[in-house]
Parts: structure tokens; sequence; C-alpha cells
């Protein structure tokens, strides 16, 4: 079983700690631990470590959660078990702030990263070394991982799960946290309204068409027309909503199919890229694999129950 050690030490953020102990402690997908040196503050609680911050290195993902005061460095026990941890060959991600962690530990530098967005300027002047992106979600080196603020650590934490045990292992437990299933890293940090769900907002209706017809050829003029709208203005409506394109979001949309798919039936890949709309098995493969890191057939075997 894949172990998950969240890191606690003052001054953290409640909301990013109790996530991913949601997220990872919950259920029998991990073996997860909280790892402190004694019983720390963290907001208005009082958290007690199941065990000391050496642990780290023992474990298969160390998350650290959002750092309260980023004015503070952070303490040098929790720096040097970070660097220990990943240096042992540990995952590490970080929720928030928790960022300047893994900056503090040397992990970040020459690696595209972010932070929340009122924070990304204050990490880019302290960490030069570090590319730090300020409009994502989230950012996915492999072996070390950054997330923006607050939603966007829950992003990050399905991700995780999505990797190790698939699309259908993290949907379980976006349902079970009432969350969306999910959001690509890329998407903008800050968008005007994330989730459409006003019936007179004109894309409330447009999505789930669209989502109900991801085996037909779909473009973005089909989306416009059914909207009623033009391609500019969709473009547009879709930036603000999603912080995404059309385009971009559509894609998205089909190789999530493609992953539901993969893990759930025995369907042969021609009939998978039909199904999600992706025409012939040549194009599932390569944008299934420029997405997700993986081909479709490998895939399917590291997440086939």
């Amino acid at each position: 079983m894949h172990s998950v050690a969240l890191a606690a030490t003052d001054g953290m953020l409640h909301f990013e700690l109790a996530v991913a102990a949601e997220v990872f402690g919950t259920g029998s997908l991990y073996d997860f631990a909280i790892c402190g040196q004694r019983a720390v503050r963290v907001g208005r609680f009082r958290v007690a470590p199941d065990r000391g911050l050496g642990e780290l290195a023992n474990a298969g993902t160390v998350i650290v959660p959002g750092w309260a005061d980023v004015d503070v460095d952070p303490p040098a026990g929790l720096v040097e078990a970070v660097r220990a941890a990943h240096e042992a060959g540990a995952r590490v991600a970080s929720l928030c702030t928790g960022a300047f962690v893994l900056a503090a530990a040397g992990l970040l530098d020459g690696r595209r990263a972010t932070t929340h967005w009122a924070h990304t300027g204050q990490l880019a002047a302290r960490h030069p070394l570090v590319e730090v992106d300020p409009d994502v979600l989230y950012v996915d080196n492999g072996s070390v991982l950054t997330s923006a603020g607050k939603a966007a650590a829950m992003d990050l934490c399905l991700h995780l799960v999505r990797l190790d045990h698939g699309s259908a292992a993290a949907n379980a437990i976006a349902r079970r946290l009432v969350v969306p299933p999910h959001r690509a890293g890329g998407q903008a940090q800050f968008v005007s309204a994330p989730v459409p769900v006003q019936d007179a907002d004109p894309l409330a209706d447009l999505l789930p068409w669209v989502t109900q017809r991801l085996d037909r050829p779909l473009t973005v003029e089909d989306l416009a027309r059914r909207a009623n709208m033009s391609s500019r203005n969709l473009a547009r409506h879709f930036r603000s909503a999603t912080g995404t394109t059309p385009l971009r979001w559509l894609l998205t949309q089909r190789i999530r199919r493609a992953q539901e798919l993969l893990e759930a039936t025995d369907d042969g890949i021609d009939v998978i890229a039909a199904a999600s709309g992706m025409g012939s098995a040549a194009t599932l493969r390569r944008h299934f694999n420029r997405t997700v890191g993986v081909p479709p057939d490998a895939y399917r075997r590291t997440f086939r129950r």
C-alpha cells in the first residue's frame, strides 16, 4: 500500500491539512500518517502527530500543507526533513503556501511551481531560481508538485489519487466529498464564475449537452451554434467560467471519457477512440500520451480492476 505522510508543524493552515487528511486518510487506498515533532497548533486547532518528522523519509509521498506566515522562514527541522524525504525517493507535494517550504529545501530550484496567487510574487522574489507560474491550479513535475490556494489543494490531492489509482478511484472520493472530480492543473487560479450554476448562464445547458455527445465530431463552431453566439463570444464566456478555451475544455472531457472506458471496459482502442470523439486510435494515443503521460494501453494495465 502506498504510504502518505502529512507534515505538521506549528504555523500551518488547517484547511489544507484537513483536505489532505480527508483525501488520503479516509478509506483503504493509502497508509496515511501525520508526522511532527510534537502536538502542534494548526490555526485554532491542536493536532497530535502519529509519528515523528523523521518518518517523512520513509513515505512514498510527502504532503506539505500551507504555511500561514510567508514572511517567516519555515522551521529548519521541517525543511531538512522534507529535503531528506525527497532525497530518499519520496514524491513531495505542497499545498498552497507550502511551496515556500519546498523552495527553502531547494526542491523547486530550476523547476516550474505555483502557490496562492497572492504570494506568487513573494515566492519568486525570495527564490529567484524557481520558475513561478501565478496562473495555474497546480504544477506536476513528477517527484515534486505544487498547488495554488485552498480549493486547488483538493485538485492536486485528487490528481495524485488519479495518478496512483486511476480515474474511478479519484471520482469516487470526489463524489464522497461533493467536489468536482477533475480540474486540469493548467486552469486559471482565478475565474469570475468557476462553475456555471445559474440557469441564465449561457454555458449552463451547453456543458451537459456536450458531455452527452463526446462520441460526435464536435467543433468550437458547433458549440457556438448550440449556445446561439459567435465563436469569439463563446470563447469569452468559457474563459470567464472555466479559465480555459472551448477547445482545451473539450479535449479534456474526451480524455476523461477515454480514461473511464479504459478502466471500466474491455473495448479496443479503436472503439474507445470513437466513443470519446477522438476519431482514430492514433489521435487518441497522441493526445492521451501528451495529457496523461502514458499511452492508453499502459494506463489500462495500471488501473484495470
